[in-house]
Parts: structure tokens; sequence; C-alpha cells
């Protein structure tokens, strides 16, 4: 609450406040300073998940209901700070999920955009409008935006990937819209494999002919970890270190060389080990996945472990700095690409 001078002064602010709140009428002078930051101060904590604890209580739900039921067997990783919001920060969500040997998870589409990271398993697939993505451990597979996907496990181990979807974003413009196929599973309509032949090389087919078939501001949806792992290591070898970053590259969209997704934008990491990154700030906030090696995550001058396969949030504006105890490769996704559309992308570096 603003400060407005005498206690005769506050009676009467405090008489017109009464007054007027059948109006829906607030002062602005009394909220101001929270609405306009000079800063980020995000809601949202630093927060990191074991996944071997996730596997765990996934396993138990495995046990209890099945994929069909639940549509989607997935456990959220809830930010403690956002309590009740179904948000890992803010803006995005964030949840594991688990298919089982022989499930299907039926399909459906949705406005809000997804990407799935591999965490374990080798062989089930996502399809996305009748192409069936083989998914294996630390693969990006995208489902965006009003396409129809389904999941399925004709293997006979466990899937396991991590969530990652706009719903906070599109909650706040409310624009939510979701359909159901009538079928479990959408119809094949080419060979699995097929986009990565036409839009994975950098190339595309020629525009207007008939093999351009993907969606034109969306043709790749898969991403395999075995191409971008060789793309990183091939980079580390032969450039000099970022000092605030380490080895990094980001996932784009070959349409226009911009982000995965409208509203995430996603990259790889790599620390060799004893390596340390300088302090960095920036304003997206990141949710970052260990995919090989060990090391620590030190926000705000905080130390957090990092294992293999752990999950850490690293909300907006929160100083971080990376070190590998081994050699580090990490997985991050973020709303940067939310906020650089906005014009409200910012870092600062130490």
């Amino acid at each position: 609450m603003a400060d407005h001078g005498s206690n005769e002064q506050r009676a009467l602010l405090e008489n017109l406040y009464e007054s007027m709140a059948p109006d829906s009428l607030t002062p602005l002078w009394e909220v101001l300073n929270a609405l306009v930051q000079e800063s980020p101060r995000s809601p949202a904590v630093v927060h990191k998940w074991s996944y071997e604890r996730i596997r765990s209580f996934l396993m138990r739900a495995g046990d209890i209901i099945s994929a069909e039921q639940a549509e989607r067997r997935v456990l959220i990783l809830e930010n403690p700070g956002l309590e009740g919001q179904s948000a890992i920060i803010p803006s995005l969500y964030a949840g594991m999920q688990l298919i089982l040997p022989g499930e299907i998870a039926p399909c459906h589409r949705h406005a809000q955009c997804a990407l799935r990271f591999v965490m374990e398993g080798d062989g089930a697939y996502t399809t996305v409008d009748g192409e069936k993505a083989v998914m294996r451990p630390f693969d990006l597979v995208l489902t965006p935006g009003m396409q129809w996907h389904d999941h399925a496990n004709h293997t006979d181990k466990p899937m396991i990937w991590l969530d990652g979807l706009d719903i906070p974003t599109v909650r706040l413009f409310d624009a939510s819209f979701a359909e159901r196929l009538a079928e479990k599973l959408h119809p094949e309509t080419v060979a699995p494999g097929d986009t990565l032949h036409r839009y994975g090389g950098n190339m595309r087919p020629m525009r207007g002919s008939t093999a351009d078939r993907r969606p034109a501001h969306q043709p790749l949806f898969h991403y395999p970890f075995e191409q971008w792992r060789a793309n990183l290591t091939g980079m580390a070898a032969t450039s000099d270190i970022d000092p605030h970053l380490g080895h990094a590259l980001e996932f784009i969209n070959p349409a226009n060389g911009g982000s995965i997704m409208p509203t995430i934008s996603a990259h790889v990491r790599q620390l060799p080990a004893g390596f340390e990154t300088k302090p960095r700030r920036s304003s997206d906030g990141t949710i970052f996945v260990v995919v090989e090696g060990r090391g620590t995550a030190l926000v705000n001058g905080e130390e957090h472990p990092l294992e293999e396969r752990d999950v850490i949030a690293v909300p907006s504006w929160n100083e971080l700095q990376l070190q590998a105890e081994t050699d580090l490769i990490l997985f991050g996704f973020s709303d940067k690409a939310s906020q650089e559309k906005l014009n409200l992308y910012r870092e600062m570096r130490a």
C-alpha cells in the first residue's frame, strides 16, 4: 500500500475505495510498484526434481490408472511458488509422461504447443498428423498447436518423456481449443521418418510441389539425439567456448530459422569437465534436463547438485552459473520465443 500522508488522508482514501468497489474500480497508485517492476521478481522459485523420485511415483501411477483412462498419464512438475497453477514457470508447463508396454495414449489435438524430450525407453512412437516419430532417449519431438497426435508403445519396456507446453500462456489469452479423434490412433499417412528426409537436412521440397506436404510454418517435428549430439560435439571440437553458456546450440524451425515453436525455444549445451560458466541472468525462465554427466547449478550463489536426468527450473532473472564435474550435457527449453516476439527479452552477463 502506498504512503499517502496523514491519518486523515488515509481515512478519506479508504472511504473512497470502499465507495467505488461496487463499480469494480481500484486505485492504481496502491499497486503500481508491484505492476511495473524495476526488474523481474518471479513468483516461481528455483527447484530441482530428481528423475528417480519422479520415476518411482510414475510407475506407481502406472499400476493404478491406464494411459487410456487418464488420456495422458502425466505427473505435473509444479513449481512450489506457483501452487495450484500447473506451471513450472509462470508461462510454461512441464510434466513427466509414462506409456507402458502395449498402451496407447489416444489421438487428440489442441491449441497448446508441446515438446517431448525422451527420458527413458526406445522404440515407442508419437504420431503427428499420421506420421510416426519413433522415439529414442534424448530425442526431441514436437506436437505443434492443432496438429493431431497420439502416443503408443509396442515395445516391452516403459517409455517416459518430459512434456513441455505453453499451457499457462494459452490460458493467459483465453485461447484454449481441443478436439479428440474418434479413433484411438490417427491413420498412418506416410512412412515413419518421412518428414526428416524432406525437411531435416537443411533442405526442403520445392515450394508448390506435391512433395511439400507439411505445414509451411512448422514442417519439422523430430530432432533425433544422434543428430543433435553429433552437431554439438562437432562444434565443441572446433570452436572457442562461450564463457557464459559453454558450447550451445539452439534448435530451430527450418521454415524461418526461428525458434522451434511460436512460444517455446529449446537448446542444448556442452560443458567440459572442470569448466565453470560466468554469471548470467536472462528474462526467460528456463527448464534444464541433465542429459549426461554431473555438475552443479549455482543460482544466486546457492548450490544445486545435478545428476543425469534431473530437472531444474531457473525462473526469470536469477543469476546462473554452471559447474561441470564431468563432461556435462544439458537440454533446456524456455519462453524466450514469446519474449522475443513481444520485444521483452533481456539478458545480463557478468
